[in-house]
């Protein structure tokens, strides 16, 4: 069965957080998320999103739920400042990150990613990839294409020899 593929923009709907910022400090440190600080730190993922459905809304709440819900090794996507795209696999489950960083770049609702050790070459970006960042936003969501998965994986197995 495919791993499921998702598009991880990383980028604040804060206005004080410079675009760019979560990307980096995600990539930097091995994370994969989104933000949405929640004023305590909840001990679970359904927790955080009883708290996220009060303190914003229920959108935020439902996307907490889906992304804790992502299974280990699926793949994400994201996009830095440069526009270089970047392949990661989600390596663990949810944590809420209340630290001074992730606050900073307002990226709390966190899992373990393992980048590409680059950006992937644009000639060979997965169109369905590129089509989905092109329509803009900030959400995480699933990229729905029956050959994503497929060429993702490619991509993933060529970077351990140097190809992505």
């Amino acid at each position: 069965m495919p791993h499921p593929v998702y598009r991880a923009p990383m980028r604040s709907r804060r206005d004080d957080v410079p675009p760019g910022a979560a990307v980096e400090r995600a990539l930097t440190a091995g994370l994969c998320g989104f933000g949405g600080a929640l004023g305590t730190v909840p001990a679970t993922a359904a927790e955080a999103a009883r708290l996220a459905a009060v303190r914003y809304d229920e959108r935020l709440a439902r996307r907490i739920e889906r992304f804790a819900a992502v299974p280990d090794a699926a793949y994400v996507w994201t996009r830095d400042e440069d526009g270089l795209f970047w392949l990661g696999r989600l390596t663990g489950g949810w944590r809420y990150d209340a630290s001074p960083p992730a606050e900073a770049v307002d990226l709390v609702h966190v899992r373990p990613c393992h980048w590409t050790a680059a950006p992937v070459d644009p000639a060979a970006l997965p169109a369905a990839v590129r089509a989905t960042f092109a329509r803009g936003g900030r959400n995480w969501q699933e990229i729905h294409d029956p050959e994503v998965s497929a060429l993702s994986a490619a991509l993933w197995d060529g970077q351990k020899d140097g190809a992505a």
